[in-house]
């Protein structure tokens, strides 16, 4: 309740000396009246001036009471109560804000709304933001949130925005140009915005804190469309791949690096909008975060009953199972340990350290009741794309151990916010096209050469398998990190 209302509604205080005026003016009214009575009733036209009077007195109280209940009653301008039960000011926006242009169709319009996320760069001087403010309030746009990020010549406002959805992005630039921003960049937003800058950074650290798998992932949700690289300071193949950046980073434009806890070099690429230096200090500082708790995984496993009756454990493996993967490599045969690794078997054991880091991606394992590994299944971080690979024993094959492990795998990378995953195999690897289509999820098939990419939308509709296998489209094959070396090592 607001303090208008409660003040309408309060009972005014009691005074006996009103009462005793009231009383008075009523004696004195029929004093008047018996006086008026017996002088004009007398006359000869007594009683007809007497009805007369009587009507219109009661013509005057008519009136008087239609006149109050629609005039007397209404506030006057400018009072609280000219703002409705919307919170909309009658003279303007949410804000108070008004352009002249009346309200009659407000209601609907501030109904009708869409929210941005803008960041233009603004004069260091006194004013410049203000001008900046009153031009998105002439044009009824209301700011959610507004961060700042001072430069050397200039600061960068980054606001969310909820305008009218009449509004459209090229006018917002155009008057928020007029009104002195520079380099402005705006994209529609949504309702994981609305949480403040503090509140979103500290559930990045503590996702961060719990799984070193998350850093990637924080980092990109920190800083928005960006594309991520990690490079391990030794290749797969023994070779040194460039020098590490320094401790404290470089910043240069639209690309970032930082020193990888774990060795090498983490490459954060946005063409579109260049970092400040704001976004650079917190990056550094999910870093530095991640290289003081060291290495972690989360250790929760579950145990699962396949249909003969076996028990085996699922649960995230990382650079302490190398030593258990390579001992399945080795049951594995040679056409199981092909399909999945699409090259030379003897270059599968190396590439194990690499796939295993939480810095890459994410892995599950599966384990016998005797503690033995029977399958592998990797979520890979591949820049701002998504793999899936499966590695399953042959004698545990055709279980639906496969199917299980793709089927956690993909959940990982819907809760990581991927929009798709793609799985890599040979054309004549039916199960893993099964495995795919098992999902329930709209499927694209590229092929070449007799590889095959099949690409799961994880941000479509699920859709129903298809009666009939779909002929697949030819285009070029995304290379697997062991076939770039490769291509390397023959260049």
């Amino acid at each position: 309740m607001t303090d208008v209302t409660s003040a309408k509604s309060a009972r005014r205080p009691h005074h006996w000396r009103r009462d005793l005026i009231e009383l008075a003016a009523l004696f004195t009214a029929v004093a008047v009246a018996d006086a008026v009575a017996n002088l004009i009733g007398h006359g000869p036209n007594g009683p007809f001036l007497l009805v007369a009077s009587a009507v219109i007195l009661v013509a005057t109280a008519t009136f008087h009471t239609w006149w109050a209940r629609h005039h007397s009653h209404a506030p006057p301008a400018g009072s609280p109560d000219t703002t409705d039960t919307t919170g909309v000011d009658a003279t303007g926006d949410q804000n108070g804000n008004s352009d002249g242009s009346g309200n009659s169709n407000l209601n609907s319009t501030l109904l009708e709304t869409t929210l941005w996320r803008m960041r233009t760069t603004v004069q260091d001087t006194p004013g410049s933001l203000a001008a900046l403010c009153t031009t998105l309030a002439r044009h009824r746009v209301d700011i959610l949130t507004l961060q700042t990020h001072p430069l050397a010549n200039g600061t960068v406002d980054e606001f969310l925005l909820r305008a009218p959805a009449s509004l459209q992005a090229q006018q917002l630039t155009r008057e928020v140009s007029a009104a002195g921003g520079s380099s402005t960049w705006i994209e529609r937003a949504d309702a994981h915005d609305l949480v403040d800058a503090p509140t979103r950074i500290l559930g990045l650290a503590t996702r961060t804190a719990l799984d070193a798998a998350e850093l990637p992932l924080a980092l990109r949700q920190l800083l928005g469309r960006c594309t991520i690289h990690s490079l391990p300071a030794v290749s797969p193949t023994g070779r040194p791949n460039g020098d590490a950046p320094p401790v404290e980073g470089v910043l240069e434009d639209t690309v970032m690096r930082l020193r990888d806890p774990n060795g090498g070099a983490i490459t954060v690429e946005r063409p579109y909008l260049p970092f400040t230096p704001t976004e650079f200090a917190r990056a550094r500082a999910l870093v530095e975060l991640d290289a003081r708790l060291g290495p972690r995984v989360p250790r929760s496993q579950d145990v699962l009953t396949l249909p003969e009756g076996n028990a085996i454990t699922v649960r995230r493996a990382d650079q302490g199972d190398v030593d258990a993967a390579l001992a399945m490599h080795e049951r594995c045969s040679e056409r199981t340990l092909n399909l999945r690794y699409h090259g030379p078997v003897g270059d599968a054991d190396r590439y194990l350290n690499h796939l295993l880091s939480p810095r890459f991606g994410r892995t599950l394992a599966v384990q016998t009741a005797s503690g033995r590994l029977v399958a592998l299944g990797h979520l890979l971080w591949d820049g701002d794309e998504t793999e899936v690979a499966l590695l399953v024993e042959d004698d545990w094959q055709r279980r639906g151990i496969g199917s299980e492990l793709l089927s956690r795998l993909v959940g990982l990378a819907g809760e990581a916010g991927c929009g798709s995953v793609y799985a890599v195999t040979h054309s004549s690897n039916t199960a893993m096209v099964a495995a795919m289509r098992g999902l329930g999820l709209p499927l694209d098939y590229q092929i070449e050469e007799g590889t095959l990419v099949v690409t799961a939308r994880l941000d479509a509709a699920p859709a129903r398998p298809l009666p009939t296998p779909v002929r697949p489209l030819p285009a070029p094959v995304r290379p697997l990190p062991h076939q770039r070396e490769q291509a390397e090592r023959r260049a």
